[in-house]
């Protein structure tokens, strides 16, 4: 299937390479001027990553809340640890700088 998918995408590509503003890096907008290569400050990548920590942990509250009746005392407990451990780990994140936008 995936031979047959190239093969088709091939057969029915344009054959004659078009010139103007389609080859360009952008279709749209202003022209760029000078470097475009520009360097972020690490400090938007680290907090995009903790966002992404929390959120995603956040999702293992999802199933336990649905089963609550059926796990009982133990799963409460366990649960109660999970969110204390994210307390923790906001709290150092917080701590060391890590949720400071400049």
């Amino acid at each position: 299937m995936a031979w047959a998918a190239l093969a088709v995408n091939w057969l029915l590509r344009p054959k004659r390479p078009q010139v103007g503003d389609q080859r360009e890096t952008y279709e749209c907008g202003l022209k760029t001027q000078g470097p475009t290569w520009v360097q972020f400050r690490i400090g938007y990548f680290l907090y995009a990553l903790i966002f992404l920590l929390f959120d995603v942990e956040t999702i293992f509250l999802y199933p336990w809340a649905v089963k609550f009746q059926v796990l009982g005392l133990f799963a409460f407990i366990e649960m109660l640890i999970f969110i204390g451990i994210l307390i923790l780990g906001l709290w150092y994140a917080w701590k060391e700088g890590g949720l400071e936008w400049l």
